[in-house]
Formats: C-alpha cells, structure tokens, sequence
C-alpha cells in the first residue's frame, strides 16, 4: 500500500492525520482528493471521542525555509524572479490551507456532519488551488520550495488547537479573509503586465475562497451560540487577544458581506483596520 492509498481506514480523523502527516506535496494533495471522494460517497464514519494525540507539527517538504515574515524573498511585478516569487507565496498559503482543512476535521469532534462536509470540501479545493499555482510557478521556471517562507498560517492553528470558537473566528475570517481584499488587486497587476494565465487562476481561487471564509463564519457563529457567547463581542476579543486588536485593512466589504460578515463585523473591521 503506498502513502496516498486509503486502505481499510474509514474513519474520516484517521485518514485526517494521515494525510496531515504527508511531507510530499504531490502525495499529500492525491490523498486529499482520495478522502474527499471517500466522504462525498458516505464510505467514511465520524468519531466524536477527542484526539488521543497532539499534532504539532504537520508534514512538509524540506523546503521552502521557513523564516520570521520580515526575512521572506521580495516579491513583486517588475521582473520574473519578483512574480515568481509572489506565486511562491500565494502557493505556500495554499499548501498550508491544505494542511488547516484537515487540521479543522482531526481536531474538532462531535460536530454536525455539515461541519465536517464543509472542511472536507475546502481542504480538496485549496489542494487544487495549491498545484494550479504551482503549474504557474513552474512556467516561471520555479519549484515550490524555491524560495523562503513564513509559518504564520499554521502559528495560529496552534494557538487556537483547543478552541473551535477561537479557530473559526481567526484563521479562515482573519488570515485567510485578506485573500478576499487583496487578490482583486493582485489580478489588476498580472494582468495590466500581461500574465493573464496567472490572473486567472487567482480570479478561480477568489472566487472559491469567498465559500472557504463563509464556512468559517458559519461555525463560528454556531459555536458561539454553542458556549453561550455574543459573536460580535467574541469576534473583538479574540482579534485583541491574538492579534493585539489590529487586524490589516483596507477591506473588501461587498466580498466580506458574502462571506458571511454582518452589519456589526463590518462596522468592527472598520474600527480595527484603520
């Protein structure tokens, strides 16, 4: 049996952590898809007892280097090394994506199924998002692993391993929320030098990650109503206990309402993001 086969395991954690633990990116995105189908099919059970293990760390490839975010490689528009270097980024954000869908499914138990189909669905979509960069990548004549990167994606996961509210609010609404602000603008530039291949690929991601952000807007709501708490307030006290009350503006508002942010969101991201 090799790595990216299910074999006789039907249940969907497991297969979770087996796929969390996939160091090789071409593997670990096979296997995502496998589980997936799995799921869709009704082929796969659900456990609702906790973890019996912490995963700290989940499987990578030896490279990209990862470095504190001020140390990253420039990306940017002028030349191809600068544009290579920005798809790098966008596709590592995507690996790790990979790696916080199935982390959201290992993690959290006893959820509705609905929980389960939604992170199930996003880790399959930002597996693809991840090897449709990384065609790009290699059209620039790059590998991923290229270049350096930062491991603020997965920081956070961590910081919010024992807190389904906390994780929900922060990791899908707030770090991979800037998406949604900053990828339009992304696209004008790829397009206005021409690399109109790029920018459709990243309009694709757009588009899908609108559904990834209302998911976690779905769950946190339902896991504050769960615990008794007022989302608004929730949302605000998380943003001022993991990120010291400043999250980056500007804001997309039109994208950030179909994700699921409410007049009161709306009003608190403007508060915070200057």
């Amino acid at each position: 049996m090799t790595s990216v086969e299910l074999g006789e395991e039907r249940n969907l954690h497991a297969l979770a952590l087996r796929c969390l633990r996939i160091a090789d990116p071409d593997e670990k995105c096979v296997f995502t898809a496998r589980i997936a189908a799995a799921w869709r099919d009704g082929a796969l059970t659900l456990d609702a007892s906790p973890p019996v293990e912490a995963l700290v760390e989940p499987g990578r490839p030896a490279r990209p280097e990862l470095v504190p975010p001020g140390q990253v490689a420039r990306r940017g528009y002028a030349n191809d090394r600068e544009r290579a270097v920005l798809l790098h980024a966008l596709a590592h954000i995507e690996f790790n994506a990979v790696n916080l869908g199935w982390d959201a499914v290992f993690r959290f138990r006893g959820l509705p199924t609905a929980y389960y189909d939604d992170w199930v669905g996003v880790a399959a979509d930002e597996a693809r998002h991840f090897l449709l960069l990384r065609e790009r990548l290699r059209e620039y004549g790059h590998e991923y692993g290229d270049f350096s990167a930062h491991n603020g994606l997965w920081e956070m996961a961590l910081n919010t391993a024992d807190d389904v509210v906390a994780r929900m609010a922060l990791v899908p609404r707030v770090l991979e929320a800037r998406s949604l602000d900053v990828v339009p603008g992304i696209v004008r530039k790829l397009r206005g030098i021409g690399d109109h291949a790029s920018a459709e690929v990243l309009e694709l991601i757009e588009r899908e990650e609108v559904a990834h952000v209302a998911a976690g807007s779905r769950w946190f709501r339902y896991a504050c109503e769960l615990g008794g708490l007022e989302p608004v307030a929730t949302f605000k006290a998380l943003i001022e206990k993991y990120m010291k009350g400043r999250i980056k503006g500007p804001f997309r508002m039109e994208a950030r309402r179909a994700a699921g942010f409410d007049a009161d969101e709306i009003t608190l991201l403007e508060e915070l993001g200057g």
